[in-house]
Protein backbone atom coordinates (compact mmCIF):
# COMPACT_ATOMS: atom_id res chain seq x y z
CA UNK A 1 0.00 0.00 0.00
CA UNK A 2 2.97 2.47 0.63
CA UNK A 3 4.09 4.56 3.21
CA UNK A 4 1.49 7.44 2.11
CA UNK A 5 -1.30 5.43 3.20
CA UNK A 6 0.08 3.57 6.50
CA UNK A 7 -2.18 2.98 8.91
CA UNK A 8 -0.88 2.82 12.72
CA UNK A 9 -4.39 2.75 14.57
CA UNK A 10 -6.15 -0.64 16.08
CA UNK A 11 -8.06 -0.63 13.25
CA UNK A 12 -5.12 -0.93 10.83
CA UNK A 13 -5.89 -4.27 9.54
CA UNK A 14 -9.34 -4.04 8.67
CA UNK A 15 -8.91 -0.66 6.40
CA UNK A 16 -6.68 -3.26 4.90
CA UNK A 17 -9.07 -6.26 4.85
CA UNK A 18 -12.00 -3.85 3.78
CA UNK A 19 -10.09 -2.45 0.96
CA UNK A 20 -9.35 -5.56 -0.66
CA UNK A 21 -12.94 -6.37 -0.69
CA UNK A 22 -13.74 -3.19 -2.31
CA UNK A 23 -10.83 -4.11 -4.77
CA UNK A 24 -12.22 -7.48 -5.54
CA UNK A 25 -15.76 -5.68 -6.23
CA UNK A 26 -14.25 -3.27 -8.73
CA UNK A 27 -14.22 0.02 -6.82
CA UNK A 28 -11.44 2.69 -6.64
CA UNK A 29 -9.85 3.20 -4.02
CA UNK A 30 -8.23 6.00 -3.89
CA UNK A 31 -10.97 8.30 -2.01
CA UNK A 32 -11.41 5.51 0.79
CA UNK A 33 -7.54 5.50 1.29
CA UNK A 34 -7.77 8.56 2.16
CA UNK A 35 -10.47 9.11 4.36
CA UNK A 36 -9.22 5.95 6.24
CA UNK A 37 -6.05 8.24 6.95
CA UNK A 38 -8.00 11.04 8.20
CA UNK A 39 -10.19 8.62 10.52
CA UNK A 40 -7.10 6.83 11.26
CA UNK A 41 -5.08 9.71 12.49
CA UNK A 42 -7.79 10.64 14.60
CA UNK A 43 -8.42 7.40 16.08
CA UNK A 44 -4.60 7.60 17.03
CA UNK A 45 -4.74 10.92 18.29
CA UNK A 46 -7.67 9.96 20.99
CA UNK A 47 -5.90 6.66 22.37
CA UNK A 48 -8.56 4.46 20.44
CA UNK A 49 -7.03 0.35 22.11
CA UNK A 50 -10.41 -1.46 21.36
CA UNK A 51 -11.82 -2.32 17.99
CA UNK A 52 -15.42 -0.71 18.34
CA UNK A 53 -16.57 2.64 17.40
CA UNK A 54 -18.64 4.97 19.84
CA UNK A 55 -21.54 7.46 18.77
CA UNK A 56 -19.64 10.05 21.14
CA UNK A 57 -16.16 9.06 19.26
CA UNK A 58 -17.86 9.98 15.44
CA UNK A 59 -19.13 13.36 17.08
CA UNK A 60 -15.56 13.94 18.41
CA UNK A 61 -14.42 13.44 14.62
CA UNK A 62 -17.13 15.21 13.12
CA UNK A 63 -16.14 18.50 15.28
CA UNK A 64 -13.01 18.51 14.03
CA UNK A 65 -14.51 18.56 10.45
CA UNK A 66 -15.34 22.69 10.50
CA UNK A 67 -13.82 23.37 7.16
CA UNK A 68 -15.28 20.59 5.51
CA UNK A 69 -18.13 21.36 2.50
CA UNK A 70 -20.68 19.42 3.07
CA UNK A 71 -20.53 16.74 -0.17
CA UNK A 72 -16.92 16.26 1.30
CA UNK A 73 -18.45 15.43 4.54
CA UNK A 74 -21.09 13.42 3.11
CA UNK A 75 -18.58 11.51 1.60
CA UNK A 76 -16.87 10.49 5.00
CA UNK A 77 -20.09 9.86 6.56
CA UNK A 78 -20.69 7.39 3.76
CA UNK A 79 -17.11 5.49 4.22
CA UNK A 80 -17.56 5.68 7.78
CA UNK A 81 -20.94 4.24 7.69
CA UNK A 82 -20.03 1.34 5.00
CA UNK A 83 -17.02 0.72 7.82
CA UNK A 84 -18.40 0.50 10.49
CA UNK A 85 -21.19 -1.95 9.31
CA UNK A 86 -18.26 -4.17 7.59
CA UNK A 87 -17.04 -4.19 11.73
CA UNK A 88 -20.52 -5.46 12.54
CA UNK A 89 -20.52 -8.23 10.30
CA UNK A 90 -16.81 -8.95 11.41
CA UNK A 91 -18.17 -9.43 15.45
CA UNK A 92 -17.17 -5.81 16.22
CA UNK A 93 -19.88 -3.81 18.05
CA UNK A 94 -19.60 -0.58 16.34
CA UNK A 95 -22.17 2.41 16.40
CA UNK A 96 -23.17 2.77 12.47
CA UNK A 97 -23.44 6.77 11.87
CA UNK A 98 -26.62 7.95 9.97
CA UNK A 99 -25.87 10.08 6.95
CA UNK A 100 -26.68 14.07 6.97
CA UNK A 101 -29.27 14.83 4.91
CA UNK A 102 -28.60 15.15 0.94
CA UNK A 103 -31.36 17.62 0.39
CA UNK A 104 -28.66 20.24 1.44
CA UNK A 105 -26.49 18.70 -0.76
CA UNK A 106 -28.14 18.64 -4.07
CA UNK A 107 -26.68 20.20 -7.10
CA UNK A 108 -28.29 21.72 -9.72
CA UNK A 109 -26.74 21.16 -13.23
CA UNK A 110 -26.41 23.43 -15.88
CA UNK A 111 -28.17 22.60 -18.79
CA UNK A 112 -26.58 24.02 -21.82
CA UNK A 113 -29.38 25.19 -24.77
CA UNK A 114 -29.45 23.65 -27.77
CA UNK A 115 -27.54 26.53 -29.30
CA UNK A 116 -25.14 26.81 -27.02
CA UNK A 117 -24.26 23.36 -27.90
CA UNK A 118 -23.51 24.11 -31.35
CA UNK A 119 -21.30 26.76 -30.26
CA UNK A 120 -19.83 24.48 -28.25
CA UNK A 121 -18.90 22.32 -31.01
CA UNK A 122 -17.81 24.74 -33.07
CA UNK A 123 -15.08 26.24 -30.90
CA UNK A 124 -13.89 22.87 -30.69
CA UNK A 125 -13.22 22.76 -34.28
CA UNK A 126 -11.76 26.10 -33.52
CA UNK A 127 -9.08 25.18 -30.95
CA UNK A 128 -5.31 25.76 -31.53
CA UNK A 129 -2.47 25.02 -29.59
CA UNK A 130 0.14 27.84 -28.93
CA UNK A 131 2.77 25.84 -28.20
CA UNK A 132 4.34 22.12 -29.25
CA UNK A 133 2.72 20.25 -26.31
CA UNK A 134 3.08 16.87 -27.96
CA UNK A 135 1.60 15.51 -24.64
CA UNK A 136 -1.74 17.38 -25.42
CA UNK A 137 -5.27 15.80 -26.31
CA UNK A 138 -6.10 18.83 -28.04
CA UNK A 139 -7.18 16.81 -31.43
CA UNK A 140 -9.72 14.12 -29.27
CA UNK A 141 -11.69 17.09 -27.70
CA UNK A 142 -14.09 18.05 -30.98
CA UNK A 143 -14.97 14.13 -31.13
CA UNK A 144 -14.74 13.54 -26.97
CA UNK A 145 -17.33 16.68 -26.74
CA UNK A 146 -19.93 14.99 -29.60
CA UNK A 147 -19.29 12.01 -28.06
CA UNK A 148 -20.21 13.09 -24.12
CA UNK A 149 -23.16 14.78 -25.54
CA UNK A 150 -24.58 11.70 -28.13
CA UNK A 151 -24.40 8.84 -25.96
CA UNK A 152 -24.72 10.69 -22.26
CA UNK A 153 -22.13 8.27 -20.69
CA UNK A 154 -19.30 10.05 -17.66
CA UNK A 155 -16.11 11.40 -18.48
CA UNK A 156 -14.23 8.95 -16.91
CA UNK A 157 -16.24 6.27 -18.82
CA UNK A 158 -15.36 7.31 -22.31
CA UNK A 159 -11.78 7.49 -21.39
CA UNK A 160 -11.54 4.25 -20.16
CA UNK A 161 -12.73 3.06 -23.63
CA UNK A 162 -10.65 0.49 -25.58
CA UNK A 163 -10.43 0.39 -29.39
CA UNK A 164 -11.85 -3.15 -28.66
CA UNK A 165 -15.01 -1.80 -27.22
CA UNK A 166 -15.81 0.22 -30.32
CA UNK A 167 -18.31 -1.65 -32.62
CA UNK A 168 -19.43 0.05 -35.80
CA UNK A 169 -21.05 -3.03 -37.30
CA UNK A 170 -23.51 -3.27 -34.82
CA UNK A 171 -23.34 0.74 -33.86
CA UNK A 172 -22.34 0.22 -30.39
CA UNK A 173 -19.74 0.70 -27.40
CA UNK A 174 -19.09 -1.50 -24.53
CA UNK A 175 -18.26 0.66 -21.37
CA UNK A 176 -16.43 -1.87 -19.05
CA UNK A 177 -15.53 0.75 -16.41
CA UNK A 178 -18.95 2.49 -15.11
CA UNK A 179 -19.83 4.18 -12.15
CA UNK A 180 -22.21 1.29 -11.11
CA UNK A 181 -19.48 -1.55 -11.77
CA UNK A 182 -21.63 -2.85 -14.63
CA UNK A 183 -21.59 -3.78 -18.16
CA UNK A 184 -23.18 -1.45 -19.97
CA UNK A 185 -23.94 -0.69 -24.16
CA UNK A 186 -23.86 2.36 -25.81
CA UNK A 187 -25.94 2.96 -28.98
CA UNK A 188 -24.00 5.13 -31.74
CA UNK A 189 -26.18 6.92 -34.20
CA UNK A 190 -24.85 7.45 -37.68
CA UNK A 191 -23.96 11.08 -37.22
CA UNK A 192 -21.92 10.56 -34.54
CA UNK A 193 -19.91 7.39 -35.92
CA UNK A 194 -18.81 9.52 -38.59
CA UNK A 195 -16.83 11.70 -36.08
CA UNK A 196 -15.39 8.75 -34.41
CA UNK A 197 -14.43 6.96 -37.56
CA UNK A 198 -12.91 10.49 -39.13
CA UNK A 199 -11.29 11.43 -35.56
CA UNK A 200 -9.91 7.76 -35.49
CA UNK A 201 -8.40 8.27 -39.50
CA UNK A 202 -6.49 11.68 -38.11
CA UNK A 203 -5.75 9.62 -34.75
CA UNK A 204 -4.20 6.56 -36.81
CA UNK A 205 -2.01 8.79 -39.11
CA UNK A 206 0.25 9.53 -35.93
CA UNK A 207 3.80 7.80 -35.93
CA UNK A 208 3.11 6.13 -32.63
CA UNK A 209 3.09 2.38 -32.20
CA UNK A 210 0.40 0.59 -31.46
CA UNK A 211 -2.78 3.39 -31.66
CA UNK A 212 -4.60 0.89 -33.44
CA UNK A 213 -4.01 -1.88 -30.69
CA UNK A 214 -7.39 -4.31 -29.32
CA UNK A 215 -6.55 -3.14 -26.12
CA UNK A 216 -4.94 0.80 -26.77
CA UNK A 217 -7.91 3.42 -25.65
CA UNK A 218 -9.46 5.56 -28.17
CA UNK A 219 -9.24 8.91 -26.65
CA UNK A 220 -5.75 9.48 -26.70
CA UNK A 221 -3.13 12.40 -26.38
CA UNK A 222 -0.71 13.35 -29.59
CA UNK A 223 1.91 10.88 -28.36
CA UNK A 224 -0.62 7.78 -27.97
CA UNK A 225 -1.35 7.85 -23.95
CA UNK A 226 -4.83 8.35 -22.40
CA UNK A 227 -6.55 11.48 -22.33
CA UNK A 228 -7.04 12.16 -18.76
CA UNK A 229 -10.35 14.27 -17.12
CA UNK A 230 -8.11 17.07 -15.89
CA UNK A 231 -6.91 18.00 -19.37
CA UNK A 232 -10.06 17.29 -21.19
CA UNK A 233 -11.51 19.70 -18.89
CA UNK A 234 -9.15 22.58 -18.89
CA UNK A 235 -9.75 22.37 -22.96
CA UNK A 236 -13.50 22.19 -21.84
CA UNK A 237 -13.46 25.61 -19.81
CA UNK A 238 -10.91 27.56 -22.76
CA UNK A 239 -14.39 26.58 -25.36
CA UNK A 240 -16.84 28.13 -22.48
CA UNK A 241 -14.80 31.27 -22.21
CA UNK A 242 -14.21 31.49 -26.20
CA UNK A 243 -18.10 30.77 -26.45
CA UNK A 244 -19.18 33.39 -23.62
CA UNK A 245 -20.34 31.23 -21.28
CA UNK A 246 -19.39 32.20 -17.70
CA UNK A 247 -17.58 29.49 -15.83
CA UNK A 248 -18.64 29.86 -12.04
CA UNK A 249 -15.90 27.25 -10.61
CA UNK A 250 -15.69 25.60 -6.84
CA UNK A 251 -18.06 23.06 -8.60
CA UNK A 252 -20.51 25.65 -9.21
CA UNK A 253 -20.30 24.77 -13.12
CA UNK A 254 -20.72 25.09 -15.47
CA UNK A 255 -18.98 21.44 -15.53
CA UNK A 256 -17.94 18.73 -18.10
CA UNK A 257 -20.34 16.63 -16.59
CA UNK A 258 -23.30 18.62 -17.53
CA UNK A 259 -22.85 18.03 -21.08
CA UNK A 260 -24.24 14.60 -20.13
CA UNK A 261 -26.64 16.07 -18.39
CA UNK A 262 -27.64 18.47 -21.32
CA UNK A 263 -27.53 15.39 -23.59
CA UNK A 264 -30.64 13.53 -20.70
CA UNK A 265 -32.58 16.66 -20.60
CA UNK A 266 -32.41 17.55 -24.55
CA UNK A 267 -33.17 13.36 -25.02
CA UNK A 268 -36.38 13.82 -22.61
CA UNK A 269 -37.22 16.40 -24.08
CA UNK A 270 -37.10 15.43 -27.32
CA UNK A 271 -39.01 11.76 -26.91
CA UNK A 272 -41.56 14.20 -25.17
CA UNK A 273 -42.04 16.45 -27.76
CA UNK A 274 -42.32 13.66 -30.38
CA UNK A 275 -45.42 12.04 -28.63
CA UNK A 276 -43.35 9.36 -26.23
CA UNK A 277 -45.62 9.02 -23.43
CA UNK A 278 -44.05 10.11 -20.22
CA UNK A 279 -43.93 7.09 -18.43
CA UNK A 280 -42.46 5.41 -21.25
CA UNK A 281 -39.71 7.67 -22.09
CA UNK A 282 -38.32 7.62 -18.15
CA UNK A 283 -37.47 3.84 -17.94
CA UNK A 284 -35.48 4.36 -21.63
CA UNK A 285 -33.61 7.54 -20.39
CA UNK A 286 -32.64 5.60 -17.34
CA UNK A 287 -31.24 3.01 -19.16
CA UNK A 288 -29.73 4.92 -21.82
CA UNK A 289 -27.66 6.79 -18.85
CA UNK A 290 -26.92 3.45 -17.02
CA UNK A 291 -28.65 4.50 -13.63
CA UNK A 292 -29.44 1.41 -11.53
CA UNK A 293 -33.09 2.54 -10.81
CA UNK A 294 -35.50 5.24 -12.39
CA UNK A 295 -35.35 7.22 -9.21
CA UNK A 296 -31.97 8.66 -10.41
CA UNK A 297 -33.05 9.37 -13.76
CA UNK A 298 -36.42 11.26 -12.16
CA UNK A 299 -34.46 14.93 -12.02
CA UNK A 300 -34.63 15.07 -15.42
CA UNK A 301 -38.68 14.90 -15.55
CA UNK A 302 -38.46 18.04 -13.27
CA UNK A 303 -35.53 19.93 -15.15
CA UNK A 304 -37.52 19.12 -18.82
CA UNK A 305 -41.04 20.64 -16.81
CA UNK A 306 -39.04 24.20 -15.80
CA UNK A 307 -37.40 24.68 -18.93
CA UNK A 308 -40.26 23.61 -21.08
CA UNK A 309 -43.76 24.45 -18.81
Amino acid sequence: MGEQFEYRSVFAPYFGSFLKMKDAMGYGLNKFRYIFLEFDRFFVEIGITDTYITSKQIAAWSKTRVNDKARTLYDKYSVLSQFCRYMCHLGYECYIPRLPRRKELDFIPYVFTHEQMESIFRECDRLTMLNTNMNSALFAIPALIRFLYSTGVRISEALSIKNMDVDYSRHRIIIMKTKNKMQRMVPINSSLEEVMKQYETYRNRMPVEGLMDKESFFFVSAIGKPATNCTVYKWFKKVLRQCGIPHIGENQGPRLHDVRHTGAVHSFEKMVKGGVDIYCALPILSTFLGHKTIKGTEKYVRMVQEMYP
